[in-house]
């Protein structure tokens, strides 16, 4: 079995307990500050991941790789992000993976737009729309902090203008009136490409429903999802009092 260490610019999970991770990139003359003590990430360089540190006042951590989820932690959050419970039904319901090319309406923090560019890749391509100046730029930002601009074209454009892009896998509408981009969504999609909007009232979602049908698309859903977590102590095992209910709608339609 071959072993994996940390390099220079990698990032890595720096795991205390179930309730105190963080996810840091390691660089060099870089010092990490933590509420159980500091550590010298430099340090880390060379050290196997799943191996054992420990901080500066003797407080044990364990370092390894980061999931996708783990990685979006570090993003600068400046706007309401979309769960990962409903973003994995949308990616599934979409049929995109590597080589897909996607366009999504507003970028927003970019956290929607960071999962799907990390399942596109490497040879996809997701073309994001931002009408916000502010919102572009810190979107950017995010990208390169977490190593997926490579694959994300970021336009600085409102999307209701109309889309660029045309014979693409999927168009996803996270904003107030997708009723207004479903003409254009249409146009850019290929034959077999899948809309996905999601908006957060019923009132949406029938304006929505309403559009796409209008327009022309076909197997019409609208579904919510629900995630009810449970406490992993043994012997205590029941729900958590507080759980992830309603968070938006997913409508859905096809272009045949």
């Amino acid at each position: 079995m071959a072993v994996s260490v940390i390099k220079e610019g990698d990032w890595v999970l720096i795991y205390f307990n179930d309730r105190k991770s963080y996810v840091v990139r390691v660089e060099k003359g870089r010092e990490f500050h933590t509420t159980k003590g500091l550590i010298v990430l430099e340090d880390l360089i060379g050290a196997e991941y799943g191996s054992r540190h420990e901080t500066n006042v003797g407080e044990e951590f364990y370092v390894t790789r980061p999931t996708i989820v783990d990685m979006l932690s570090a993003l600068k959050r400046f706007t309401q992000v979309i769960y990962p419970k409903d973003i994995a039904y949308i990616i599934l319901s979409s049929g995109i993976g590597p080589g897909s090319r996607v366009v999504e309406a507003g970028t927003g923090t970019g956290y929607l737009t960071s999962i799907l560019a990390y399942y596109v890749r490497p040879s996809g391509r997701v073309y994001t729309y931002e009408a916000r100046e502010d919102f572009y730029r810190k979107a950017v930002e995010n990208f390169e902090r977490i190593g997926l601009l490579p694959y994300i074209t970021v336009r600085r454009r409102d999307v209701r203008e109309g889309i660029k892009e045309d014979d693409v896998d999927a168009v996803f509408l996270d904003m107030p009136d997708p009723w207004n981009v479903v003409g254009h969504a249409f146009g850019a999609l290929r034959h077999g490409g899948v809309i996905t909007v999601f908006v957060p009232t019923v009132n949406q979602v029938s304006r929505s429903i309403e559009a796409l049908r209008k327009t022309g698309f076909r197997r019409l859903e609208a579904v919510e999802v629900l995630q009810r977590s449970y406490k992993t102590v043994p012997r205590e095992l029941r729900p958590e009092n507080v759980g992830i209910w309603h968070t938006g709608y997913i409508v859905r339609g096809q272009k045949l």
